[in-house]
């Protein structure tokens, strides 16, 4: 597998939401990724495929809520968010596609 390949499966895809778009505006990108990815890995994965300088980075892990799906009690996944804070000048366009 290629390294490109690895950092796409670490970095699943960028999150537009409110507050992702409020942290933008300091100089920050959110993004959804893998729930075993690291720091290292996704500063690594961020640099390498958008060629920006990262500053620094914070994770969440959002735990699943419990529906019920057809009468039946389901859990939805466990969602890991990484805040990625850019270098001053760098800066990434999520609203296009990569």
């Amino acid at each position: 597998m290629s390294a490109k390949a690895e950092h796409y499966d670490v970095i699943r895809k960028p999150v537009i939401t409110e507050k992702a778009t409020m942290a933008s505006e300091a100089n920050a990108v959110v993004f959804e990724v893998a729930i075993d990815a690291n720091k290292p890995q996704i500063k690594e994965a961020v640099e390498a495929l958008f060629g920006v300088k990262v500053k620094a980075v914070n994770t969440t892990v959002a735990k699943g809520k419990v529906k019920r799906f057809r009468g039946q009690l389901g859990r939805r996944r466990d969602v890991k968010k990484a805040y990625v804070t850019l270098e001053e000048g760098n800066a990434i366009d999520v609203t296009t596609g990569l």
